[in-house]
C-alpha cells in the first residue's frame, strides 16, 4: 500500500496549490498514461499515414484492425486480469515473493497458448478470404496484446504505475518509428510496426517483473490451484472489459449505424469518433480518484483492518470505520465535482472544439450524452476498487453483469428507437449500475464490523 499512496501524500503535504497540483498532475499521468499513449500512438500513426499509404483505404483499415484487436484482447484476458492479480497479491502477504515469476510466467504461457488457438480459429473461420500475411499479422498481435494486458494489470495491482507508463512510453514510440518506416508496404507494413512496437513493450513489462520478482523456478501453475481460484474475480473481470465494448460492437454490427472496413471488420462512423472524444475527457477524474482512493481511503482502510487484526478495543474499530466511511463519501463527492465541472466545460466549448478538430458540428449532440457517460463511468470505476479493497467480490461482480447486460439491451433497444436516441443506451446503463453501486456500497458499508467479525473465515 505504501508505494503511490506515499508519493502522493509526499506532494499534497506541501500544503501549496503548487503540490496539489504536482500530486494530482502525477496521479493524471500515471492513472490515464497508458490507455493515452496507446490511443495517441495508433492515432499518430495514421494521420501520419494519410496521404503516403496508398489507397487511403488501407490506413482505415489499420485503425479499425487495431482497435478490434484491443477490444478482444481486453475481453479474453478479462478472465484471467484480476484473478491472477489477487494470486498474486496474497502470495506478497505470505512474503512469498518468489512464487511470483513463475506463476506469472505461468499465466503468460497459459495466455499466449490459448489466445494463439481462439484467435487462429476466428481468423480461419471468419478471414478466409484476407491474405495470410494480413492474417498473420492480426493473430501475432492479438496474443502480444493478450500478454501485455495480463503483465499490465498485474503490474497494476503491485502498484508499478510510473514503470508502467515509462514502458508504454517506450513501446509505443517504437510502434510509430516502426510504422513509419515500414508504411511503403501499406496495410501489411502498418501492421507489422504495431506487433514490433507490442514486442518490445511486452518484453520491457517482463523486464521490470524479472528486475524485482526474481524467482527460483522458470515456470509454475500455482494459481490454478483449487483452493485459489476466484471464479466471481474472473467473472468481474469478463463483464466489465464485455460491459465496456458492448455498445460499440452493436453498433458496429448493426448495418444502419456501420459499414464493412475489412473481412467481417465493421466501423461506425457515427458513433466511434464521439465516444473516442468522451473517453479523453475522464483524466480529471481519474487523477481525483487515484489520489483520493490512493491517500485518504486507504490509510482510512489500513486504520480499520489493523485495528480488528490487532484486537484493538470496538470504539476505535467502529472510529476507524466511520473514517474510512467519510474518506469514500468524500472521494466519491470529490470525482462528482471535479468529472462534473468537466463535463460542463466540454459541454460549452464542445461546438468550438469539433470545429477547431474539422469534426461536423452534427457530432455534437452525441458528443454530449458520451461525455457525461463516461463521466459516470469514472464513479463506477471508484465504486468498484472500494468492493475490491473491501473483499466484496460477489458484490462487484454483480455490479459488472448489471453493467454488461443492461449495455446490451439498453443499446439494442435505442438503436430500434432511431438516432435520436443513439448513446442513450450505453449512458443509462452506466447511470442504472452506478446508482446500484452507490446504494449496494452504503448497505455493505453499514454493516461492515458484522461482516468482519462474522462472515470471516
Amino acid at each position: 500500500m505504501a508505494g503511490i499512496g506515499f508519493e502522493l501524500r509526499k506532494l499534497m503535504r506541501h500544503d501549496s496549490y503548487t503540490g496539489l497540483l504536482q500530486a494530482y498532475g502525477f496521479a493524471g499521468v500515471i492513472s490515464s498514461g497508458p490507455w493515452i499513449l496507446s490511443i495517441v500512438g495508433i492515432m499518430l500513426v495514421g494521420v501520419l499515414s494519410i496521404g503516403e499509404v496508398i489507397p487511403a483505404l488501407r490506413v482505415t483499415q489499420f485503425l479499425v484492425s487495431v482497435t478490434y484487436i484491443m477490444a478482444a484482447s481486453l475481453i479474453v484476458t478479462g478472465l484471467l486480469q484480476l484473478m491472477f492479480t489477487r494470486f498474486i497479491a496474497d502470495r506478497l502477504f505470505e512474503r512469498r515473493d518468489e512464487a511470483v515469476l513463475p506463476n506469472l510466467l505461468g499465466a503468460l504461457l497459459l495466455t499466449l497458448v490459448v489466445c494463439s488457438a481462439l484467435g487462429a480459429l476466428v481468423l480461419v473461420t471468419l478471414f478466409g478470404g484476407e491474405d495470410f500475411t494480413y492474417r498473420l499479422l492480426m493473430l501475432s498481435g492479438f496474443v502480444m496484446q493478450c500478454g501485455v494486458w495480463v503483465v499490465v494489470v498485474f503490474l497494476s495491482g503491485m502498484k508499478e504505475y510510473r514503470r508502467i507508463v515509462a514502458a508504454f512510453f517506450a513501446g509505443y514510440s517504437i510502434t510509430v518509428a516502426m510504422a513509419l518506416i515500414l508504411r511503403p508496404f501499406g496495410l501489411h507494413g502498418l501492421l507489422s510496426g504495431f506487433v514490433v512496437g507490442q514486442v518490445v513493450l511486452l518484453g520491457l513489462l517482463l523486464a521490470l517483473v524479472v528486475h524485482y520478482y526474481p524467482g527460483r523456478q522458470l515456470l509454475a501453475f500455482e494459481f490454478l490451484s483449487r483452493d485459489k481460484i476466484y471464479l466471481s474475480l474472473a467473472a468481474t473481470g469478463f463483464f466489465y472489459n464485455f460491459g465496456i465494448w458492448a455498445d460499440k460492437f452493436i453498433f458496429w454490427m448493426y448495418p444502419a449505424t456501420s459499414e464493412a472496413v475489412i473481412g467481417p471488420l465493421r466501423a461506425s462512423l457515427i458513433y466511434d469518433l464521439p465516444i473516442f472524444l468522451a473517453y479523453l475527457s475522464i483524466i480529471p477524474g481519474m487523477a481525483v480518484f487515484l489520489v483520493r482512493i490512493e491517500t485518504d481511503f486507504v490509510e482510512a482502510y489500513d486504520n480499520y483492518y489493523n485495528a480488528v487484526r490487532e484486537g484493538d478495543t470496538l470504539a476505535h474499530v467502529r472510529q476507524f470505520k466511520d473514517a474510512m466511511v467519510l474518506s469514500v463519501r468524500q472521494g466519491l463527492y470529490d470525482i462528482f465535482k471535479v468529472q462534473g465541472l468537466t463535463v460542463v466545460a466540454l459541454f460549452v466549448a464542445g461546438p468550438r472544439l469539433l470545429d477547431a478538430l474539422g469534426i461536423s458540428p452534427l457530432y455534437f449532440y452525441l458528443f454530449q450524452i458520451d461525455v457525461a457517460a463516461v463521466g459516470m463511468q469514472v464513479v463506477l470505476l471508484a465504486i468498484l476498487n472500494v468492493l475490491f479493497y473491501l473483499d466484496m467480490l460477489r458484490s462487484a461482480m454483480a455490479l459488472t453483469a448489471l453493467f454488461a447486460l443492461s449495455n446490451v439491451v439498453l443499446t439494442v433497444l435505442t438503436l430500434r428507437l432511431g438516432p435520436v436516441f443513439y448513446g442513450f443506451g450505453f449512458a443509462a446503463a452506466v447511470l442504472l449500475t452506478t446508482l446500484a453501486g452507490l446504494w449496494l456500497l452504503s448497505f455493505r458499508m453499514g454493516r461492515l464490523e458484522y461482516e468482519t467479525f462474522m462472515l470471516r473465515r
